[in-house]
């Protein structure tokens, strides 16, 4: 039996924002968009993995959701404090670098950790912390 990561999930408030991080500047591609009861998830992945996708979706992708519900997810969401994603990279500096210059919200520059990865992480429009990881080499 085998069992790999297929979907993850980035909650967004703007889509079309988000795109630009994550399609114009990350270099992810656009796999799918869709709308749906005025609802709309965009699926993005790394051309060099192509059987994983993040599903950028709004904060609570739930039709039934009440008012109050969905301001409080917006509330989180705004704050930083929803769960975001971990992106290798063969070049932390390098892509620290290539983030940044395009207006990345630079949280942490790149370090070496002590748990053996260099890393960086910013903030994506919509708030939520993105670390780029790259294995220390001994």
């Amino acid at each position: 039996m085998t069992i790999k990561l297929s979907q993850c999930f980035i909650a967004v408030d703007d889509h079309d924002k988000a795109l630009g991080f994550y399609r114009d500047i990350l270099g992810l591609e656009v796999r799918n968009d869709v709308g749906f009861e005025g609802m709309r998830w965009v699926t993005v992945g790394s051309p060099a993995q192509p059987d994983v996708e993040i599903v950028l979706e709004p904060p609570l992708a739930d039709p039934n959701a009440s008012p109050a519900d969905r301001q409080a997810m917006a509330e989180l969401l705004a704050k930083g404090l929803l769960r975001g994603v971990i992106f290798s990279t063969d070049d932390c500096d390098a892509t620290f670098e290539k983030i940044r210059a395009a207006g990345g919200e630079v949280l942490q520059e790149p370090v070496d950790q002590p748990y053996g990865v260099r890393d960086c992480a910013f903030r994506d429009p919509s708030g939520n912390m993105l670390r780029f990881t790259q294995p220390r080499t001994t």
